[in-house]
């Protein structure tokens, strides 16, 4: 029967309004009670005004017909309808998926995705590939149905864990309720990773209108070495008032820089917060600038307590537990989170963005840069440090110690060795009374022009070796350099000077100028080429220290070392058969042979070349060349035994006398100069220094 056009109008009008607002069944059954309506004829015209199939229509109508109760809600089809799931129609499909995802610990050490990423599509080509053709999404959905997810990392081992780790936890815990009760201040400390200056990749996102990304730069190697500036926040946050305060240092992480930090806090904000303080807990790190191996650490503490009138408990974490430090997940994750997705091109960004950082449970936190110099290679001795007014606690006491405002030694008042206070004075000082001609060889004008002479060299070697830290030439315009060293180099040429004589060793040049055996070591390392390069011989000195007490006793009052004076009686002509001046022209002459021989003697026992970098000092016995020429000469002239030159010097053994004499022997012979038997001949050390002592200074045959 023809459906007239007014009625097709109207059934599309009625299907535009309702049909969006059904589901798939309803749509087929509403569609089906029109056609029934229409009678013949009407699947075909509801058909063509809805623009659904006929048969779609006419499954709906037999529906109607059949009288089938209403689905359960929520369902649109009947159950078992649709085709079959993956794992019915595979049964060995989930076997298959699991062998290829579970841990490695306990799957198949010979799967094939083992040491692949173990993405959906990489799993279900795999699964494809042996017999199981499957998709990634069904992948996806068997795995969420055997409980698998995906996880990142989670850092929880801690390694070998200290026997006294949880004893800790709990003694810092009673530290900090007994002082926050008492109203005293509780500050958590730590080191920020740093940050380098420029347009570089920063992890996150932030919104931004769409397509209009930060730029940034591709590569990091073009922001590197020393001319690259950075920034390293140091920060403190108070446990109790739940407040932050970050130092921003511009040059070297170090213990100074950690105690100027604090120091810095102190005046800003922990005097005002806490005007009536007596006591101050630091809870730290084992490691970092703030470690407690660290003396200058504790030197400086000692320093901010004198200064302050605070007394400076500190109590660190055990090793490997510094996630545990509350400075770490309350203040440095919400400054990170901050900075997301944001370049950080300046320290006034780096400042601004650390202070906007808020909580909605009420952090705060304030920001300063410090411009400071912090150079590296600082250290105290350790007379200095046994006279800080420390004393550790029962428990651990390399953990937890408390520093004093007053000394018990008066005289010994801790004072800053951070380069704007004492310690640059003191080392200032000291570098000019190294510069004794007695102990470098020279005058102090000849001293000069050999260091006019060698500033280029040096200066080319400071930028080889900038160019090195780099991994190539500068890139981009180089700014100021990060720090200022501890030696300019008139006195890395000093210091190389008085080691290359033999003065004394890089042990004692540390302790007299309050730096480290490394600061020492590469200096002397870089110095001493350049004097070679331009064949300068420093000579010998006269004198040997093995203490800096000794040295000082000898610029301050000529004292020389009872070694000193027992090689200059043995030196007697009397004894060695020739002049004093003869036997140190003779030492001359084989001082370069003694170099190359001892150079040989250490390639054997290292089986090849010196490795790149290594200092190659010039102590590596307790016998100076002159001193191994002075005793092959007397123990070839048949003075004594090697018993007696033993006794007489007293401090070496009769091995390393042994092994000079065997040494120095094949180079007095390839001279020319094997001295004769002498005719008298000493039992005793005693014998043989009065026979020294009475003789004139004539030689005798």
């Amino acid at each position: 029967m023809r459906i007239p056009m007014e009625v097709r109008g109207q059934l599309a009008t009625r299907f535009e309004v309702l049909l969006p607002h059904l589901n798939e069944r309803q749509q087929r059954l509403a569609l089906a009670v029109e056609a029934r309506l229409l009678g013949r004829g009407g699947v075909r015209a509801v058909a063509q005004v809805a623009g659904v199939s006929e048969t779609t229509v006419r499954k709906g109508v037999f529906e109607l017909e059949a009288g089938e109760e209403p689905l359960s809600p929520g369902r649109v089809r009947r159950p078992g309808g649709g085709r079959k799931p993956a794992a019915q129609q595979d049964p060995d499909l989930v076997t298959a998926l699991l062998a290829l995802v579970e841990p490695d610990e306990r799957g198949d050490p010979m799967s094939p995705l083992r040491w692949t990423t173990k993405s959906l599509r990489h799993v279900a080509g795999e699964l494809t590939r042996q017999g199981h053709p499957v998709s990634a999404p069904t992948v996806g959905r068997l795995l969420r149905r055997e409980g698998f997810s995906l996880q990142a990392n989670v850092k929880t081992l801690e390694g070998a864990q200290h026997p006294d780790r949880d004893a800790q936890f709990r003694y810092l815990n009673e530290q900090v309720k007994d002082h926050q009760a008492d109203g005293e201040p509780v500050v958590s400390v730590d080191t920020k990773k740093r940050e380098q200056l420029g347009r570089l990749p920063m992890a996150g996102r932030e919104w931004r209108p769409k397509g209009q990304p930060v730029k940034v730069e591709d590569h990091h190697f073009f922001f590197t070495g020393p001319e690259v500036e950075q920034a390293i926040p140091y920060g403190i946050y108070d446990l109790t008032r739940t407040t932050g305060w970050v130092n921003v240092g511009v040059d070297h992480d170090t213990s100074v820089f950690a105690v100027a930090s604090i120091r810095r806090w102190w005046r800003a904000r922990g005097s005002r917060d806490y005007p009536k303080a007596s006591r101050l807990l630091i809870t730290a790190d084992a490691g970092g600038s703030n470690g407690y191996r660290h003396r200058v650490w504790k030197s400086e503490l000692a320093a901010l307590a004198a200064e302050t009138g605070l007394v400076v408990t500190v109590c660190h974490f055990p090793p490997g537990t510094s996630k545990w430090n509350k400075i770490e997940h309350r203040l440095f994750s919400h400054i990170t989170f901050n900075w997301r997705g944001r370049p950080l091109t300046s320290h006034e960004v780096v400042v601004k963005t650390i202070a906007s950082t808020t909580t909605r449970s009420g952090l705060r936190v304030e920001a300063a840069l410090d411009p400071g110099d912090y150079p590296t290679g600082v250290a105290i001795s350790k007379q200095r440090f046994d006279a800080l007014p420390l004393r550790r606690h029962a428990t651990h006491s390399a953990w937890n110690y408390t520093l004093h405002p007053q000394s018990v030694f008066p005289s010994t008042q801790p004072e800053p060795v951070a380069e704007q206070d004492g310690s640059a004075r003191r080392r200032q000082a000291m570098l000019g009374r190294l510069a004794d001609p007695r102990l470098t060889g020279m005058t102090t004008t000849d001293l000069q022009q050999l260091a006019a002479l060698l500033a280029p060299a040096q200066a080319a070697r400071t930028q080889q070796r900038h160019a090195e830290q780099r991994g190539g030439r500068a890139r981009r315009a180089a700014g100021r350099l990060r720090g200022r060293p501890l030696f300019d180099d008139a006195a890395r040429l000093l210091l190389t000077l008085v080691y290359q004589r033999q003065v004394c060793s890089m042990t004692v040049l540390a302790d007299l100028l309050e730096v480290t055996d490394t600061c020492i070591g590469s200096l002397v390392h870089e110095t001493r080429e350049a004097l070679e390069d331009h064949a300068h011989n420093p000579g010998i000195a006269s004198v040997r220290f093995a203490t800096a007490h000794d040295l000082l006793a000898f610029l301050d009052q000529d004292l020389r070392p009872a070694r000193t004076a027992i090689i200059h009686t043995l030196s007697a002509p009397v004894l060695t058969g020739m002049s004093r001046q003869e036997l140190h022209q003779l030492t001359q002459r084989l001082t370069p042979r003694q170099a190359a021989h001892a150079e040989r003697r250490t390639h054997q026992r290292r089986g090849g070349p010196r490795q790149p970098g290594t200092r190659g000092g010039v102590f590596p016995q307790k016998i100076s060349n002159s001193e191994r020429v002075l005793l092959t000469v007397l123990h070839l002239r048949r003075l004594c035994t090697l018993d007696v030159l033993t006794d007489a010097l007293g401090d070496v053994c009769r091995s390393a006398i042994g092994n000079a004499v065997r040494g120095t022997r094949p180079l007095l012979e390839q001279d020319g100069r094997i001295p004769p038997p002498a005719p008298i001949r000493y039992r005793t050390a005693t014998e043989l220094l009065t026979a020294a002592t009475a003789s004139r200074d004539t030689p005798t045959t």
